[in-house]
């Protein structure tokens, strides 16, 4: 019998009313992932990554966001619970690692006083001392050295890489079932990035954690991942395992990000080759499939790429779910391309 998803996210609509007007940001997406895996979710900026994750963390709505569709964290329906549903999930079933560690820890409290506090929450009979050794428990778990004498330092006199080990110490605190990390590695040099992908994957293995990685590194997605949600304009527009993904991948725009990649095979001559133009305004989305006024291969506006939004479907006999109006053939082919 297979053990529920730890998060099944269904249909999922997020939209924000702006000056400029109504913004969709995400636009009815659906995934699911199990305990022990890792999903990475990838795309440009602007793509809906971040609200995705957000939203799992039932912050879109404190934003302002109409959210609709549903969300189900360890069983418990996240959209439209109260406050006290949601602080009893954070922390303990879902927790989430930002991409700017400075931003997310305050700079006045000790990070320990702020590992502490968050261990606290779903612990409020825990004492002052058994608080703080938890803290340094957490601090040792993730790598920071001399935690005895670092839990009594403050956020700007550690670098950026154990920054971000705060804020995943905090993060873990509780031992939550799944980990949604926001571009974790961004601001860190490639050695340090490589400690966090290191450290995210053993504490993964240890407590048995579904990770959501949000990312626009392939790179990272193809080190860390399980499973591959491609995101466009706020829709999913391509669905496999990692392995699937890259070996091949079956959307015009996965093939755009993929191709901007250099390979170690590309040799000293070898070209990036950039996706043209720029994602379009979530306010003035094209007619039919957003991605066609930057598509190699789109057919024309007044045929399916102009007309309709194209929705998810499997390609050929792989499993692979891709949004795309060109026949199988030629997507088949183009990956295969691609891989050669």
């Amino acid at each position: 019998m297979t053990a529920a998803p730890v998060l099944r996210v269904d249909d999922l609509h997020v939209s924000f009313t702006t000056p400029g007007g109504r913004v969709d940001a995400v636009n009815g997406v659906s995934f699911e992932i199990a305990a022990g895996r890792t999903l990475g979710i990838v795309g440009e900026s602007g793509s809906g990554k971040s609200v995705t994750a957000a939203s799992i963390m039932g912050l879109s709505a404190a934003a302002g966001g109409a959210v609709t569709g549903s969300i189900e964290v360890a069983g418990t329906q996240v959209l439209g619970a109260d406050e006290a549903v949601l602080r009893s999930l954070r922390g303990r079933e879902m927790a989430m690692v930002f991409q700017d560690p400075m931003s997310a820890l305050n700079p006045y409290y000790t990070v320990g006083s702020q590992i502490a506090e968050a261990y606290a929450v779903h612990h409020p009979s825990a004492s002052k001392r058994e608080r703080r050794e938890a803290a340094m428990s957490l601090m040792e778990k993730v790598g920071i050295p001399n935690p005895g004498r670092r839990i009594d330092e403050y956020p700007h006199q550690f670098s950026g890489g154990m920054r971000q080990r705060i804020v995943i110490a905090i993060a873990l605190a509780n031992n939550p079932k799944l980990l949604i990390a926001d571009e974790p590695t961004t601001a860190l040099d490639v050695t340090v990035q490589a400690q966090i992908l290191d450290l995210m994957r053993s504490l993964q293995d240890e407590y048995g954690s579904a990770i959501v990685l949000i990312t626009h590194d392939l790179g990272v997605v193809a080190e860390m991942a399980d499973d591959v949600v491609v995101m466009y304009a706020g829709r999913v527009v391509e669905r496999a395992t990692c392995d699937d993904l890259f070996a091949t991948p079956t959307h015009p725009y996965t093939l755009g990000l993929m191709g901007a990649v250099r390979s170690l095979d590309d040799g000293q001559r070898g070209q990036l080759r950039t996706v043209r133009g720029t994602p379009p305004s979530l306010i003035d989305l094209p007619a039919g499939c957003a991605f066609r006024p930057r598509c190699d291969f789109a057919l024309g506006a007044d045929e399916a790429c102009g007309a309709s939004v194209p929705g998810l479907r499997r390609v050929g006999d792989l499993p692979t779910l891709s949004a795309c109006h060109l026949p199988d053939t030629t997507l088949l082919e183009l990956g295969a391309r691609r891989s050669a």
